[in-house]
């Protein structure tokens, strides 16, 4: 079992004996979203860590998106169950990059990709780009960021 989900389930059941409906209604969902990706496809499988962290890096997402929707339809209370949802999981999630950890990893892949074709890459080589970024930086920032950061540098 990946170290990431035992550590979600023992502190479900530390939330549970704490009566902490929050943090336990937090951890029930991703453990449940966790599950649904082991048992989708063909075959059942145990997801690794790396898995587990992107399966919470969505649920978080998905909670972010809710608050969001609340707040804008008048519903405070349900929007801050959501943001409180949203950073119990956060606390299980990589520290995110600030803005010139992104810059160094994004000039380190364009400098990279640039050895490799033997000239500047531009915009047509953003994927080859993008592809060494995101191996780098693994969660630790969302992805329409990292494609902003890109491009701007592609430019």
């Amino acid at each position: 079992m990946a170290e990431l989900k035992a550590r979600l389930q023992a502190d479900l059941t530390t939330a549970i004996k704490g009566r902490e409906t929050v943090r336990a209604g937090a951890l029930r969902m991703a453990l449940a979203a966790i599950t649904t990706e082991e048992v989708s496809g063909k075959t059942a499988r145990e997801l690794g860590d790396d898995e587990v962290l992107r399966v919470i890096t969505r649920e978080v997402k998905k909670r972010r998106e809710a608050a969001e929707a609340f707040a804008g339809a008048g519903r405070t209370e349900q929007a801050e169950l959501e943001q409180a949802e949203s950073a119990v999981l956060e606390g299980y999630l990589p520290a995110r990059l600030d803005d010139a950890e992104l810059t160094a990893i994004v000039d380190a892949a364009v400098a990279e990709v640039a050895a490799a074709l033997g000239e500047q890459p531009g915009q047509r080589q953003m994927g080859q780009v993008m592809k060494l970024v995101n191996a780098k930086v693994a969660g630790r920032a969302e992805g329409g960021t990292v494609a902003a950061a890109v491009k701007s540098r592609l430019a």
